[in-house]
């Protein structure tokens, strides 16, 4: 063999194991139950995710699509079943499975959690260039020329004014600290940004602007995100694929345009023509 075949060979097998490593699934959860006592939170729910897709997961309030959240981003113990996420540091492993520390380090590095109320995600004390550096020196980044460059640089891509970069939280609406926020949670590179019901509580007008913004930056990024929503309109926007909740039980799941333009189950169906009150 000469060494242009060898070449050749080496590039077919580097093709074929980027081929690989994109088809395996980023996340795997399994048969997953949360139980509060005799209270349902969710039953049996298993899907997978590949890199760069955005799994929406619709319902009502109480159809167990924040507690599903919850247990997948290791704020709450699941009673039964399993969630692997391809970790940079672990490869694909039982997250429940890691060791405290290890799991907070994955936490760190590969995830990235937006929530509703943004006062949730920031620390009000501190000023909102800070609060988006904080993950770059969690992650052991120590030089505050180049954290202070890529701060102003995700403010800027936030559009938030940079005047403004040493001024608090407290001190900005509640769209521009969800801009904060967002920026905070996407400044360390991770894989997968879960988000619970990120536009929830704003204004119509300041909710279409975000949500072109993140939907903007889930795009050009390759981002891995799931979206809790209870408005089918930002799951239109926002999703790929669609999982739809009901009393802790997944009724459908499919490609979102496919849910949202041919629903299948009664409840979907409810939910698409706004019949439900959610």
């Amino acid at each position: 063999m000469n060494g242009i075949e060898v070449q050749e060979r080496q590039s077919l097998i580097i093709s074929a194991e980027a081929r690989s490593a994109q088809e395996a699934p980023l996340l795997k959860v399994s048969n997953l139950t949360k139980m509060y006592g005799r209270i349902t939170g969710c039953v049996d729910v298993s899907f997978e995710m590949r890199a760069g897709e955005v799994l929406g997961v619709v319902g009502e309030s109480g159809s167990g699509k924040t507690t599903l959240l919850n247990c997948i981003s290791g704020k709450l113990l699941p009673t039964a079943g399993s969630i692997a996420f391809h970790a940079r540091r672990h490869g694909l492993t039982d997250i429940y499975a890691l060791s405290e520390p290890d799991r907070r380090r994955m936490q760190r590095e590969d995830w990235g959690f937006v929530h509703q109320n943004p006062r949730d995600g920031l620390r009000m004390r501190v000023s909102g260039g800070a609060n988006v550096a904080e993950p770059l020196m969690n992650l052991g980044q120590r030089h505050y020329g180049a954290m202070r460059q890529a701060t102003t640089d995700w403010l800027a891509r936030v559009e938030l004014d940079l005047n403004r970069v040493d001024d608090k939280p407290r001190n900005f609406s509640g769209g521009m600290q969800q801009r904060i926020q967002i920026a905070r949670n996407l400044i360390h590179s991770p894989r997968l940004v879960f988000m619970d019901e990120p536009t929830g509580g704003l204004d119509v007008s300041v909710q279409a602007r975000l949500l072109d913004l993140l939907r903007e930056l889930v795009r050009d990024l390759g981002l891995a995100a799931i979206i809790v929503t209870h408005d089918m309109a930002v799951a239109r926007l926002m999703a790929d694929r669609l999982m739809v909740m009901k009393g802790g039980h997944v009724v459908e799941t499919g490609l979102a345009d496919q849910v949202l333009d041919d629903p299948q189950h009664p409840y979907t169906q409810l939910l698409v023509s706004s019949v439900l009150q959610i």
